[in-house]
């Protein structure tokens, strides 16, 4: 499949780039937290991280932190770390199979400096993309419940409102729904399917994909050409859109 071409920002000016930090420095006083490493507010989540960390004491087990550009244009909302991905190493979709699908993908087109490996210290670097996920806690069966999605929601909105992206991927239902939830829209609003593109306030747009998980690629559910139309879409739409002064640097 061919590559896109990573998506350029125009350059801006020192006054625009003061304006941009000033913003950004007084909306951070105004938004609550996008992250607590020591959040424990959903009791079931908590004591099973716990537990992870007493079974295997080498893991971060705790909440995972975004990673990425944190003035991205792309913002890709997965569901939540996997037990021996994200969970062990403390990065985002990191030393598991639906990171390899990602973040190879990732870089085809131009958003992350190499292909990832299992070491979260590899040095990748993501590019006008940030990655985060519906619920920051590692759940049992990879399974949050609705109350645990909704009681981590803040964080999501917290991110989205502070990176201000363009385009937003969720990664299956949950994250579709969290994003809207997030966002103050109703989920019947914006019914989720694979590729789907949705127009939201404020000029976002939202597309949706099934999750890259192992299970959905060793089903068929979805291929790897079909993820790769997705994320080939998406650079395409960020190469047409006008960079805004929140995303100029």
């Amino acid at each position: 499949m061919a590559a896109t071409a990573s998506p350029a920002r125009p350059s801006a000016s020192r006054a625009d780039r003061e304006a941009e930090q000033r913003d950004h420095t007084a909306e951070a006083l105004l938004t609550p937290p996008l992250f607590d490493l020591s959040c424990a507010q959903c009791p079931r989540l908590a004591s099973h991280l716990g537990e992870v960390r007493v079974s295997h004491p080498l893991y971060h087990a705790r909440p995972v932190a975004p990673f990425g550009d944190p003035h991205a244009r792309f913002l890709i909302v997965g569901l939540a770390p996997g037990m021996h991905g994200a969970n062990r190493t403390g990065r985002p979709f990191t030393g598991d199979h639906a990171g390899v699908l990602l973040f190879a993908t990732l870089h085809r087109h131009g958003f992350a400096s190499h292909a990832g490996s299992a070491d979260p210290h590899d040095g990748l670097v993501l590019r006008d993309c940030r990655i985060t996920n519906a619920v920051k806690c590692l759940p049992p069966a990879n399974k949050p419940l609705p109350a645990e999605v909704r009681e981590c929601n803040h964080y999501l909105a917290a991110e989205i409102a502070t990176t201000r992206p363009s385009v937003l991927l969720a990664l299956g239902r949950i994250a579709h729904d969290a994003i809207l939830i997030a966002l103050g829209l109703r989920a019947r609003d914006f019914g989720f399917r694979h590729h789907a593109w949705h127009a939201l306030p404020g000029g976002l747009s939202l597309v949706d994909s099934y999750h890259c998980s192992r299970y959905n690629t060793q089903t068929l559910r979805l291929t790897d050409a079909m993820f790769d139309a997705v994320i080939r879409d998406v650079a395409l739409r960020l190469r047409d859109l006008p960079a805004t002064a929140a995303h100029v640097r």
